[in-house]
């Protein structure tokens, strides 16, 4: 395992340890809670930081391999935090609605990115301005609805290799059709989460910004390691 991934200062500072009211906890959770204060629970971070790191390991290896990854964050406070990391790293991700069946009905999906495909080649050879004014209002709508869902997964031709998911009881639909199609999943769970329902848990606060932006940027920083070392291989 990696030992240096993070200090259990850079967990404090980032309110990691910070879990939800005891009377709002799953009890699944229990042997990731150290203790209880003012009616809230605190999370282990010696557990948080060695799961951190094995989920570390586990992206940079992957990474290594040439494999995908998928970011998963919809809540609108991460939006811009998800997109940014998964860029950061070449990835996809989502941030805006879950569509269902987005993995499970995944042709389906890749049927509505070409569309979105389709409409910006028209956008762009000026089509839209050929149309009467509430046909084109009307494309350029639904273009802009196409972007906000798909704009992450574009060029996504098949289905990733390992999904990540910050938070489990917003995205479950997300956790149930990965486990449902075996696609390894990495997910934050607070201490209102399920750690069963996903392959590697990372028990920390999914609700401050602060901590979810610290663990992404673990992880991303690992998957870029592989990658880069991934490059330097084909040289060698």
């Amino acid at each position: 395992m990696t030992t240096s991934v993070v200090t259990l200062s850079e967990l404090l500072a980032a309110r990691v340890h910070l879990g939800h009211r005891f009377n709002k906890w799953n009890p699944k959770m229990v042997s990731f809670i150290y203790a209880e204060r003012n009616k809230v629970h605190i999370i282990d971070l010696v557990q948080t930081a060695f799961l951190l790191g094995e989920a570390c390991d586990y992206v940079k290896l992957l990474a290594k391999k040439g494999k995908k990854f998928l970011f998963v964050g919809t809540r609108q406070e991460l939006n811009t935090i998800l997109a940014e990391e998964a860029q950061r790293c070449n990835s996809f991700y989502i941030n805006q609605r879950w569509l269902g069946g987005l993995l499970t009905n995944w042709v389906t999906i890749k049927s509505r990115v070409q569309a979105l495909e389709n409409l910006e080649k028209k956008e762009s050879e000026g089509f839209f301005n050929s149309l009467p004014k509430k046909e084109s209002a009307r494309l350029k709508k639904e273009l802009d609805k196409l972007r906000r869902y798909f704009n992450g997964i574009r060029k996504m031709n098949t289905l990733p290799d390992v999904v990540i998911i910050i938070d489990q009881r917003k995205d479950l639909t997300a956790v149930q059709e990965c486990n449902k199609l075996n696609i390894p999943t990495i997910c934050i769970v607070d201490t209102n989460c399920n750690p069963d329902i996903v392959d590697l848990p990372i028990p920390a606060n999914d609700d401050a910004i602060c901590s979810v932006k610290l663990i992404l940027g673990k992880l991303v920083d690992f998957i870029k390691e592989g990658q880069i070392e991934r490059e330097l291989s084909k040289t060698s």
